[in-house]
């Protein structure tokens, strides 16, 4: 990527190749210059050497061969010594100048240029000599050389030099060229390692040798590189250790009583993400004796066993949640089941930790008990743990292990197949309709992002998604669902590209190659618009789906599609491992937020991961936010965004939105 702030600095290479190429160019200019001046010097003394020898020679010879006072001997003698072409002027004057024999030529054309010959413009020196005959001075001669042949020799010197400066200041420019660029290749490599350090990829290292002062550079930034990454590691390591501790049971790694109530209330009791579903409070009988019968470790191995059972019913459960209340007390939320199925499948959970309960405690009487209770609109979180737990004293009151669901007579509005029904028909006739919620942030006066929630028409109006969403994925419609609703938000977006939208997908969808073709395969036919859009993937879809989330989200990253990390905090993944994952924020989930402003130990890890989220240039969001006490407190912690009823209500994507 371009730093726009650069554009039209010179590189240093640039820099060095221009001021050495230029030194060089330089001194092979001065020293054409020098040679060039010697050697038009050398030619011009040859030039007129020559004309003073031709002079000296017919001045002796008219001396002396010839009677130099016989006009007709004396322009023989001058015929003969011009017509070797060797001079422009031999003339014979006597006393008074008066020339009494002579030859004149003016300059032929030659193969050398015209403005050669007008830039070096070779004197044509007169060379005299004294015609005498005895002790009498009869006149004398002046000769003036053809300088043809000095141009000729001077525009071949000349020529060479031009050609020899050239060959040797290409050749030692090239040189230089390859110079700078070997030496100077680990700057660009110390760059791309800079900018890894920024997206906090510790693992980018510079290998390339060069002069040793580059060489020292480049080992303390790798040096640096390895420092930092043991420093993130460490404070990923921390942060898990605090997730735990904050939000897991120490003995069973299931969520804590806390944790698990703060979830099971935003799934109650959010007004947009409410599910109707069941909630099972699960107990040993007897295990106050087993633990003084057999102490605390056999205690806890029994313990160990029974979350395993309770992790494998959850994970058979799209959705679902457990945690540990107290002793051998387990809770299990499973979002959008019927009452009647909720207890065939708590049946079998008791009849199978009955089982290993029995084996393990043997020959102790041991039984296990559960009590049901559904949710439904209007009723609170305190109703629902309230009715679970009359459930589970009732099934107490049996010795045998059982379960008892709490008014069993009401099943809700619809049963399982009225809902497959309602979801199919809605998916069927596209009759889905997009709710938006904006995610604030205090430093800016437009949201970050809307988020998009969907709606399915009922038979008795629209249902919220946390009405349907669960029963679609036990349906396997969800990406039916997701599908329809991207057709719907990339509609909205080219109308509208200056609002953001975020959508979540669902675990079934992200998990589908075929749906993620598709997804993909519309991203890239919607253009530069997907930029505005961000696609939110649960970190529980994380946890399950490894390999698929990293496919898709590398082929988003390529799109330019921004990616977030929805529900963090409930999904079990390790921070560490979302480092390899081009994430571009974090949602923390509801459960987190949740009256942040009396719970200390939620406040001190969500600080911890806005942190360590910042220091690798990831985002932090928040939803749930239901309290001014509560966003108060989130933007003292430096978080990027918001999201809750406090800070603004769902409203249909085809209306304004209101002031409520």
């Amino acid at each position: 990527m371009i730093d726009r702030t650069q554009a039209g600095v010179a590189t240093l290479r640039t820099l060095l190749l221009l001021f050495t190429g230029t030194l060089l160019v330089a001194v092979l200019v001065v020293s054409f210059v020098t040679s060039y001046g010697y050697f038009r010097t050398y030619v011009s003394e040859q030039l007129a050497g020559h004309a003073h020898d031709g002079a000296t020679a017919v001045g002796l010879s008219l001396s002396n061969a010839i009677d130099a006072r016989d006009p007709v001997a004396a322009a023989s003698l001058i015929d003969a010594v011009f017509d070797s072409g060797r001079y422009l002027s031999v003339r014979y004057l006597n006393h008074d100048g008066e020339e009494v024999a002579g030859r004149t030529m003016t300059l032929a054309d030659s193969r050398v240029p015209s403005w050669f010959r007008s830039v070096a413009d070779l004197k044509l020196p007169v060379a005299e000599a004294e015609v005498v005959r005895g002790w009498s001075r009869l006149g004398k001669v002046q000769v003036v050389s053809n300088p043809g042949r000095a141009y000729t020799d001077l525009w071949r010197i000349t020529v060479g030099l031009i050609a020899s400066t050239a060959i040797i200041g290409g050749l030692g420019l090239f040189a230089l060229f390859l110079l700078l660029k070997r030496t100077l290749r680990p700057l660009r490599a110390l760059e791309r390692q800079a900018k890894a350090l920024g997206q906090r990829n510790f693992r980018q290292r510079v290998t390339v040798q060069s002069t040793r002062e580059v060489n020292q550079v480049t080992a303390a930034i790798n040096q640096m590189a390895d420092d930092l990454g043991q420093l993130f590691e460490g404070q990923a390591k921390l942060i898990q250790h605090l997730r735990r501790m904050n939000n897991e049971d120490p003995v069973t790694g299931l969520a804590s009583r806390s944790a698990f109530d703060q979830r099971l209330k935003v799934e109650v009791e959010s007004e947009e993400k409410a599910a109707p579903g069941v909630l099972i409070f699960v107990k040993l009988a007897g295990f106050a004796g087993y633990n003084q019968a057999y102490g605390r470790v056999e205690a806890d191995r029994v313990l160990l066993r029974a979350a395993e059972v309770i992790n494998n019913f959850v994970a058979s459960h799209v959705g679902s949640f457990a945690g540990r209340r107290t002793g051998a007390e387990f809770s299990v939320f499973v979002p959008g089941a019927m009452p009647a199925d909720a207890d065939i499948w708590c049946r079998d959970l008791v009849a199978e930790l009955d089982g290993i309960y029995a084996d393990l405690a043997a020959p102790l009487d041991t039984a296990v008990h559960a009590g049901l209770a559904r949710t439904a609109e209007g009723l609170s979180v305190r109703e629902v743990l309230a009715a679970a737990d009359e459930a589970l004293r009732l099934a107490q009151e049996q010795e045998e292990s059982g379960c008892h669901l709490a008014e069993p007579d009401r099943e809700g509005h619809h049963n399982l197949e009225t809902w497959r029904v309602i979801i199919a028909q809605a998916i069927r006739e596209q009759k889905l309709s997009l709710w938006l919620q904006p995610m604030v942030c205090e430093a800016q006066s437009q949201p970050v992002y809307h988020q998009v929630f969907s709606r399915i028409e009922g038979p008795e109006g629209p249902l919220k998604a946390g009405a349907f969403i669960h029963m679609a994925e036990r349906f396997g419609l969800i990406s039916d669902i997701d599908q329809l609703q991207l057709q719907r938000v990339l509609a909205r977006l080219s109308e509208r590209p200056d609002e953001p939208l975020a959508v979540s997908v669902g675990s079934a969808s992200v998990a589908s190659e075929r749906f993620r073709q598709e997804l993909l395969s519309r991203l890239e036919a919607a253009g530069p618009v997907v930029g505005q859009l961000w696609i939110g993937i649960s970190e529980h879809t994380i946890h399950h789906h490894r390999t698929a989330v990293g496919l898709l989200v590398r082929a988003l990253v390529r799109l330019g599609v921004p990616v977030l990390v929805d529900r963090f905090g409930v999904g079990g993944v390790p921070f560490s491992y979302l480092r390899n994952l081009s994430v571009q924020a974090l949602r923390i989930d509801n459960s987190f937020i949740h009256d942040i402003d009396t719970h200390e130990d939620n406040r001190f890890y969500l600080e911890s991961v806005v942190s360590i989220a910042h220091s690798r240039g990831v985002k932090v969001f928040a939803t749930g936010v239901e309290t001014a006490a509560e966003y108060s407190v989130l933007c003292k912690l430096g978080i990027d965004g918001a999201m809750g009823y406090h800070l603004g209500r769902p409203f249909a994507a085809d209306h304004q939105q209101t002031g409520e």
